[in-house]
């Protein structure tokens, strides 16, 4: 491996579960990298790294431990929460957007 390359982490659920949940995070626009400003949050990519989680959550039910079950489901609750937060921020932006553009008229 080279000096200056970063070794990876290794490959478990903790790290699964955590890779998700930062992509749906970034998606939903509550983490930002650099100076990048994206348009607004991509719900529907939000959406689908969370319907990711709780597939895997599903297809693993009754095998996992007790703080890997604690991880899933606090995640998904989590990240839940904040897509309807997300969600209800936007829907509020267009319709003053909206209302705006009829006041100019």
């Amino acid at each position: 491996m080279p000096e200056n390359e970063i070794p990876l982490p290794p490959p478990t659920f903790e790290f699964l579960v955590f890779s998700l949940k930062t992509q749906a995070e970034i998606r939903l626009g509550l983490l930002k990298f650099g100076e990048e400003q994206e348009d607004g949050p991509d719900l529907p990519a939000a959406r689908h790294a969370i319907d990711l989680l709780a597939m895997i959550h599903e297809k693993t039910r009754n095998n996992l431990s007790m703080e890997e079950q604690r991880l899933i489901e606090n995640s998904l609750t989590e990240l839940r929460f904040r897509f309807v937060q997300v969600s209800e921020s936007v829907g509020k932006s267009k319709l003053a957007q909206s209302a705006g553009a009829e006041t100019a008229s």
